[in-house]
């Protein structure tokens, strides 16, 4: 939520664009999340489906009460509304969604710049299309031995700094990939594996100060550097 691809906000494209406002996310309400269309008809059957009753023509942001002269009849209610309490609680971080992208951006510069030219350590090339939001920050151990990342993680948690990793054999947390997805069985993506090996992510909340990410910048280089001089 906030970024931007040539100019066009992220969620834009498509028929509908759906954010999640659960915890670590952009705007955070605890749980919950929203969904926005220019499409008429499906605005109408969202407000059905979220649990409206008949009070449709109440929605203030909801389309003409044309919309609804046959949804109504043929849309079940799922009671998919979010409660009064999660709302106002997003009112305000919406208006200031763009002071907080920046904050995050200042983050991720700052332990980027930090990382630049660590042995070993590859980071993400940034297209000047694309207007992101650095609310965590992932960079690349490629072909790393998975005992040597394990080895480097595990020296950077001894410091106080938690790195997440894609390449465990089992999901951990939030790293689960699309092998662990038993529900969606998916034929071996060769490529796709070799990359996921060697992702490493890192959440860059903003309660951490920008000397914060200059330091965690500094733990990562001198531990991960140290591992890879050793290979």
């Amino acid at each position: 939520m906030g970024a931007r691809w040539r100019g066009r906000l992220s969620g834009t494209d498509g028929l509908i664009g759906c954010y999640s406002t659960q915890t670590y996310k952009h705007m955070n309400s605890g749980e919950g999340g929203l969904l926005v269309s220019n499409d008429a008809a499906v605005m109408a059957r969202a407000i059905m489906l979220s649990g409206s009753y008949m009070l449709y023509d109440r929605h203030l942001a909801g389309p003409d009460p044309a919309e609804f002269s046959d949804i109504r009849y043929t849309t079940p209610n799922v009671s998919g509304r979010m409660d009064h309490l999660r709302a106002a609680i997003l009112r305000p971080q919406l208006a200031h969604l763009d002071a907080q992208c920046a904050r995050w951006n200042a983050r991720y510069r700052a332990v980027e710049q930090g990382l630049a030219g660590t042995p070993g350590v590859q980071l993400i090339a940034r297209p000047p299309e694309e207007s992101f939001v650095g609310s965590s920050i992932q960079f690349l151990l490629l072909d790393w031995p998975p005992a040597r990342v394990q080895e480097a993680l595990a020296r950077c948690a001894r410091r106080g700094v938690e790195l997440k990793w894609f390449g465990s054999a089992q999901p951990t947390g939030f790293t689960s990939r699309y092998d662990s997805w038993r529900y969606a069985p998916s034929a071996p993506m060769p490529a796709s594996d070799r990359i996921l090996a060697g992702i490493i992510d890192m959440r860059l909340p903003l309660t951490f100060s920008i000397a914060d990410c200059e330091k965690i910048a500094r733990i990562i280089r001198a531990e991960v550097g140290a591992v890879f001089q050793a290979c």
